[in-house]
């Protein structure tokens, strides 16, 4: 039983702060010994900016008016729409924009397949991919276009920024984690490559570009590691980013993190190769580190540790009866949380450890979404502030 506890503990550590740690050492250690070169392009390539929609009458204007404000040669950025099964007045109001192309299918076969049929259609070298209910900054596509002068980087990944309307509110804990997520994805690709993009804001090399399975959940993150198997790196990009604003409430995020789980699930399974270390040496190290132990064995051992500490702590062992009090004493501050936030007590102190928990609790139930939507591509979107 102490063997277990250690064992789980050790893997939870390592999970969400030895890695992070270890990984600053690594990158130090390299940077010591070879420098960062800056890369600037002397031409600039034409760039598609690929934008996957569906009902999303009420955001359109901004986000034309949005790419409008791109520092990038109008004549080099070409913006493509691809809306499947929209049935509001999408189609209407992107009629207005003639400088623009929209790629319509009455069917909803969900993001996946937009995005497959979508891409047949491009011919330009770089391919942007962004959502529409997010905003990017002016030289987003320009720093995009110089990482990409390094052939070895086959995709781009840029920073994902999630802001708050009430900033002491539980969905704040949202723009926490990402906060913490950037800094690791920057680490990653400072030492070797990022693990995966966002879909918010991320770039690839069109010849790159691999079909996916329709039923695919997280499209951008499988996308951008095939690449990487190829023997590309995904270069992460803190100067591009992509604003959006936080879910409506924890009900609604809840909804994405399900999702996500479910989806990461999936990509685990389907990416598996990727364990071969000796086939993707680091990259291997970092995928395994930053994603599979999050979406698969951490969150169970995470709350098997509780009953264990018991056991352990029945025995009269002094340090075990102190570490249940301390995770105790967690799970309570994470509980009184969930109170606060139900009552729309605004407390931020309490919201961090109940959001920790409310990832891995979405985690766990990641797994009865995968069952149930099994083949399906499309899915419910979470209502935004």
């Amino acid at each position: 039983m102490a063997i277990l506890f250690w064992i789980f503990l050790l893997v939870i550590f390592y999970t969400y702060l030895g890695y992070g740690i270890i990984l600053y050492v690594l990158v130090k250690i390299k940077e010591f010994f070879v420098k960062r070169k800056e890369k600037k392009p002397l031409d600039l390539p034409e760039v598609t900016l690929f934008i996957t929609a569906y009902n999303e009458e009420k955001i359109i204007e901004q986000k034309m008016e949005n790419c409008r404000e791109l520092s990038y040669p109008s004549e080099l950025l070409k913006i493509v729409w691809v809306t499947d099964g929209s049935d509001d007045r999408s189609l209407e109001l992107l009629s207005a924009y003639t400088d623009i192309k929209v790629l319509h299918k009455p069917g909803r076969n969900g993001k996946t397949a937009a995005m497959n049929r979508g891409m047949t259609l491009i011919e330009s070298p770089i391919v942007v991919f962004t959502d529409a209910n997010t905003f990017l900054n002016k030289e987003a596509i320009l720093e995009i276009v110089y990482e990409f002068t390094d052939p070895k980087v086959g995709c781009v990944a840029g920073e994902k920024r999630v802001v708050s309307k009430e900033k002491d509110s539980a969905t704040a804990g949202e723009g926490i984690y990402w906060k913490y997520e950037s800094a690791l994805k920057e680490l990653d690709y400072r030492f070797y490559s990022a693990v995966g993009a966002a879909g918010e804001l991320f770039a690839v090399r069109k010849e790159l570009y691999e079909p996916m399975p329709t039923d695919t959940l997280l499209d951008d993150f499988i996308l951008s590691l095939k690449i990487a198997q190829k023997g590309y790196k995904i270069a992460y990009c803190s100067k591009a980013y992509a604003v959006e604003t936080a879910s409506l409430n924890m009900n609604e995020e809840k909804k994405r993190k399900v999702r996500i789980a479910a989806g990461g699930l999936q990509s685990v399974w389907r990416l598996r190769s990727m364990f071969n270390i000796i086939s993707y040496g680091w990259l291997s190290f970092q995928f395994i580190s930053h994603r599979v132990l999050r979406w698969t064995i951490t969150p169970l051992f995470l709350f098997l540790l509780v009953p264990i500490n018991l056991v352990l702590a029945l025995r009269g062992d002094t340090f075990y009866m102190v570490a249940l009090f301390l995770q105790v004493t967690f799970y309570l501050m994470a509980y009184a949380g969930y109170l606060f936030e139900k009552k729309q007590i605004k407390n931020k102190f309490l919201f961090i450890p109940y959001y920790f928990v409310f990832m891995n609790v979405n985690v766990l139930q990641g797994f009865n979404y995968l069952l149930r939507n099994k083949g399906k591509g499309s899915w419910e979107k979470a209502k935004r502030e």
